[in-house]
């Protein structure tokens, strides 16, 4: 009687033999490396359990090992116990078995298998050759939709749906993202606590660069979505973009309190970005150095050392106008991938545009699905997503000009989906407006309440889903448009 695992591979012979057609190609496989896989699974099912975790059936190039595989997980799966007597009835009709020798095949996949040992490295093979035919099928169906494409499916979108469909292809197998037991959970929440405890900010995630902030916040944790938000002029985008290139500046590799960051910018260009940075870091007014109103002593002295600093810094900005969620979201895979991004800006939140062709007419509806679509960037990449807002007029109605949660534009969808809800809040901006007649009792005391806010800023944090709500207040330097730490009397640094 034949070996029943010995049988003809046309699709072997053709990828490895000589063939008189040299223009065909066979899709990549391995059929003995499955042979060997399943055949150890059958000896000892504590095979399963080495692969399971990132190998399906779908991966298996045969489809009667892909059917044999998955009756055996089913099986596994049930408590039994999966060899060939108790697979022998599920394939007791199957033609494709029979046509190779029937419940004999199973019995030789058993008597062929040797060991187990390699059961994990057979299982990466198969799974390797199925990325491989998945990739060539991914770049048949770019190229025929590039052919055949329509006026109302334009190439940029092509792009990103490849982008994206390449993203969950090198994602496939990287992570689990099935039930999880909770001691690997708690087991995780242990190590971040430990690595908080050893740093010296007492930081779960990425630092702010501001002191009180981070006290309040812990620092910006993996997968959370924060909403800053504040009226125009309060300085929202500044605090922003300070805070995205303190993280990249302090970045020195993965588990530090620094981070990749990415500041998608929907307002300012990235010229008018950079320049705001490069006055805080050089500490020349972003004014002067747009006039070029600098000599030569500060520029080699203050702007080429800062401009050294900057280039040196893993700052990504994007500034295309009216961005989607999907095009963000390719965008931010992209940078996860080849750069290990750590934290995402996005300025400001009502000029995103929804994904798809068609705009909703309900604009409630089009913030939904926006902040939506932001949480599941965070949660997918694992990493902070700050994303600014705007508030609406009510704010100025008030004596007390401090925004509230009711205050934010389409204000359901945005605190529902937000992990943390911070306002920038400058009360010297209102009380300059207010400024009464000189030389007059009412000037001297509006005079005396200037001085006890002049160049400070509140960031108010109106929610937080793991920490306390409250209050911090830092120094704002409108000149340079940065925002530091407030040094008060009462508040004097530990001496180490």
């Amino acid at each position: 009687m034949s070996d029943p695992l010995i049988h003809p591979d046309p699709l072997a012979e053709a990828e490895f033999g000589e063939t008189d057609d040299a223009q065909y190609r066979s899709a990549p496989h391995n059929v003995e490396a499955e042979q060997e896989l399943l055949g150890a699974i059958l000896v000892n099912n504590e095979a399963a359990s080495k692969v399971s975790e990132f190998l399906r059936p779908e991966h298996f190039a045969e489809p009667l090992h892909a059917r044999i595989y998955e009756a055996a997980i089913l099986v596994i799966e049930r408590g039994e116990i999966a060899n060939p007597i108790t697979l022998k009835n599920h394939f007791a009709s199957d033609d494709s078995l029979a046509e190779v020798g029937g419940p004999q095949y199973l019995a030789g996949l058993a008597a062929a298998a040797t060991t187990i040992i390699n059961a994990e490295n057979y299982g990466k093979i198969v799974f390797d050759l199925a990325q491989r035919r998945e990739l060539i099928s991914l770049g048949e169906e770019v190229v025929n939709r590039a052919y055949d494409s329509g006026i109302d499916d334009p190439a940029a979108e092509q792009i990103e749906d490849a982008e994206a469909a390449l993203y969950h292809l090198a994602e496939e197998g990287t992570k689990e993202n099935a039930f999880r037991p909770f001691s690997a959970a708690i087991a995780e929440s242990a190590r971040m606590i430990e690595a908080a405890f050893k740093r010296d900010g007492r930081l779960v995630g990425v630092s702010t660069g501001l002191r009180d902030l981070d006290t309040k916040l812990g620092g910006l944790h993996p997968s959370d979505l924060l909403i800053l938000a504040g009226r125009p002029a309060m300085g929202k985008s500044a605090l922003a973009a300070n805070m995205a290139f303190r993280a990249a500046a302090n970045y020195s590799g993965p588990g530090g309190e620094g981070a990749v960051s990415a500041f998608f910018s929907l307002e300012m260009s990235a010229e008018q970005l950079a320049t705001r940075l490069l006055s805080e870091a050089c500490e020349i007014s972003s004014e002067r150095l747009r006039r070029g109103e600098v000599n030569s002593e500060e520029f080699a002295n203050q702007v080429m050392p800062a401009v050294t600093k900057l280039h040196e810094t893993p700052l990504f900005i994007d500034d295309t106008p009216a961005l989607s969620i999907s095009q963000l979201r390719t965008r931010a895979r992209r940078l996860k991938r080849t750069h290990n991004l750590g934290l995402l800006i996005v300025d400001y939140l009502q000029l995103m545009r929804p994904s798809g062709m068609q705009r909703v007419d309900n604009r409630v509806q089009e913030i939904s699905e926006i902040t939506r679509g932001l949480k599941a960037i965070a949660k997918e990449l694992n990493v902070p997503v700050i994303a600014l807002s705007q508030l609406s007029r009510a704010v100025e109605q008030r004596d007390d000009k401090r925004p509230q949660l009711a205050d934010l534009r389409e204000s359901g969808s945005i605190e529902q989906d937000a992990d943390v809800v911070m306002f920038v809040y400058r009360e010297e901006y209102y009380l300059a407006r207010r400024e009464p007649q000189h030389d007059t009792p009412e000037w001297e005391q509006w005079k005396e309440e200037m001085e006890k806010v002049s160049n400070t800023a509140e960031v108010i944090v109106g929610k937080q889903r793991h920490g306390p709500t409250g209050t911090v207040r830092l120094m704002f330097e409108p000149q340079y448009t940065a925002f530091h730490n407030l040094e008060l009397p009462d508040h004097i640094p530990e001496m180490r």
